[in-house]
């Protein structure tokens, strides 16, 4: 298992865990947890796999990854209550998500080729739409559409992933900073209430 699989494998860790304690938010059955730590998981790589014409998807080829889902299922039901009581576990685990999760979507653009841009388009898309997803299920504003630093993010971390590369930074530490940088800006955004400009007259 190389690098790039290691940051996929946590990413679906946490975005398992975060989709699994939403849907215990909005009290789903056992079905309905399963298919939102599910969806939340692999929706932005399912879709991020269709834009970049892979078939079939990565997740059908690789059961660690829906095995990983599933343990995180029965992890997230067994200290539920202890990770429900901590206000702010779900936005840990949706941030550690995005963070890992933008570095794997840019590294598969450049591997297929594509121009830096459309790498971060695809680094925001594989973090951002399982969340995305997660929230419609839930009856939830999805947090990318709101006011908060979100994808905003994802993009910055983004343009430091192209920085290091140009300045020839050795590969894993390139993972590592720019993961990490997602996950800083979006914990400093909500600390200080960072927040992008609304057209909107309050």
């Amino acid at each position: 298992m190389d690098f790039i699989q290691v940051i996929d494998l946590l990413g679906t860790v946490a975005f398992a865990i975060s989709g699994a304690l939403a849907a215990y938010n909005k009290k789903l059955d056992a079905f309905g947890i399963i298919i939102i730590a599910f969806v939340t998981a692999a929706g932005g790589g399912t879709l991020r796999d269709i834009l970049l014409g892979v078939s079939p998807v990565s997740w059908m080829t690789n059961m660690n990854l829906v095995y990983t889902i599933l343990i995180c299922v029965l992890v997230t039901f067994i200290f539920s209550q202890k990770l429900l009581k901590l206000r702010k576990t779900l936005f840990f685990f949706d941030t550690i998500g995005i963070g890992l999760y933008t570095v794997v979507g840019l590294e598969m653009g450049i591997t297929a080729g594509l121009h830096p841009f459309i790498c971060v388009t695809l680094g925001c898309i594989t973090a951002c739409f399982g969340g995305v997803i997660r929230d419609i299920l839930v009856n939830e504003i999805p947090v990318i559409f709101r006011k908060n630093i979100y994808a905003t993010a994802c993009i910055a971390g983004g343009g430091i992933y192209f920085i290091l590369r140009k300045f020839e930074a050795p590969e894993n530490i390139t993972f590592i900073v720019s993961g990490i940088s997602v996950i800083v800006i979006r914990m400093l955004a909500v600390k200080f209430k960072w927040q992008l400009p609304r057209p909107y007259l309050d």
